[in-house]
């Protein structure tokens, strides 16, 4: 069994969203130069096959997928809101990460080829609602990461979401499906408007936890310990999947919050330690957002590192 194992959706690098775009390109080519250096390089790298459109419609009503399929454009960029751009590409990049990435790696984590998964891909997913594009998102990659460990023997699973956005997508269809929990840790009142209240609470599906703006190490710690950590403790999920944002750094041109580096180290130590005794360790993350190019870089290597015990 592999300690780590990446997995990776290229169709990502075609995934054009404009020049100006905060969720572009070269976000996706920074972490797959991050996985070109030592000791990552030595890690099992997995390039990652569409999903199928079974895998998809677990989550999202095959009316909808079809619409997103004749929205692509044969030429140039199509906006289907203020924020989500598509180009000829992103049919391709949306059914990597969704199903090539995250689902292979909730089968692979589940069948116990490999004992912790990361998948690098975009566009992210944790935005994107049943029926609904939104915030760069198609399709909900953690939740079908979800979706398809329980077709493979997962009984309960648990999603931790750091992202500074609340991930209301995922909010939605934990609410929908039986057996998922969604813990957001997130900053108050940011994109998208008026989601995420911590009074948004549903025992067993759904945990809100919004931190004020210029949250750091404290607030995070206090969530952790206070809060997240109880809630899988009681929920004794058979894996943990992460949507791993990276831009609640102190860095990062779309949060107002004052997480380091070494923040994102010791909160998936501590989301490590706990799927060490309650799941056998079984980790899987999804990259969400993350939209400083140093920052994201930086700490996407501390989490990995942490995802691998090194």
């Amino acid at each position: 069994m592999h300690n780590l194992t990446i997995y990776k959706a290229q169709a990502g690098l075609r995934h054009d969203t404009g020049p100006d775009h905060p969720e572009r390109i070269a976000r996706l080519q920074a972490i797959f130069d991050l996985l070109s250096e030592s000791p990552f390089d030595t890690m099992p790298q997995i390039n990652a096959d569409p999903a199928s459109f079974k895998q998809i419609t677990r989550a999202h009503p095959e009316s909808y997928v079809m619409r997103i399929e004749d929205a692509i454009p044969d030429r140039g960029l199509v906006h289907l809101d203020a924020d989500t751009v598509i180009c000829p590409a992103s049919i391709d990049a949306a059914f990597e990460a969704a199903g090539g990435a995250a689902c292979t790696a909730a089968r692979d984590v589940m069948n116990g080829t490999t004992r912790r998964a990361f998948c690098a891909t975009r566009p992210p997913g944790h935005h994107a609602e049943p029926t609904h594009a939104m915030g760069f998102c198609l399709f909900n990659n953690i939740f079908l990461a979800a979706l398809e460990a329980q077709q493979n023997g997962a009984k309960r699973v648990a999603i931790v979401d750091f992202d500074v956005h609340h991930g209301n997508g995922s909010e939605v269809m934990a609410r929908k499906h039986d057996n998922v929990l969604f813990i957001s840790m997130h900053q108050n009142s940011l994109f998208p408007a008026g989601r995420g209240d911590a009074t948004d609470q549903t025992p067993d599906r759904v945990i809100n936890i919004p931190l004020a703006a210029g949250a750091g190490t404290h607030e995070y710690r206090t969530a952790m310990t206070g809060t997240v950590i109880p809630a899988l403790e009681s929920y004794q999920p058979d894996l943990i999947l992460i949507s791993a944002g990276f831009d609640a750094h102190r860095d990062d041109p779309l949060g107002e919050m004052a997480l380091l580096d070494s923040d994102y180290a010791w909160i998936t130590r501590d989301l490590c330690d706990a799927a060490d005794r309650l799941c056998d360790g079984r980790v899987i993350s999804v990259m969400e957002g993350g939209y400083n190019l140093d920052a994201l870089k930086t700490s996407a290597r501390a989490h990995l590192l942490a995802l691998a015990d090194l």
